[in-house]
């Protein structure tokens, strides 16, 4: 798997845990579901930060977002 594709994966799980957990905490629930969005959203982030030689720099981010978009849509 390409790393840009693993960090535009793991960035989306990330921002789809952050309603997920509010949520949980208005009702008085435990937070499971964003939790492990979190885990696995980040775990898929640092995966990617790792097998890309060199690593992201905070420009390339959105870069690397917006390719994997446009591969998809072209």
């Amino acid at each position: 798997m390409d790393s840009d594709l693993l960090l535009f994966i793991g960035l989306i799980l990330v921002v789809l845990a952050i309603p997920a957990i509010f949520s949980a905490l208005t009702q008085s629930y435990s937070p499971r579901g964003g939790a492990f969005l979190v885990v696995i959203g980040g775990g898929l982030i640092i995966l990617a930060l790792s097998t890309k030689s060199g690593g992201y720099t905070a420009a390339q981010i959105p870069e690397a977002f917006f390719g994997v978009i446009r591969r998809f849509i072209y």
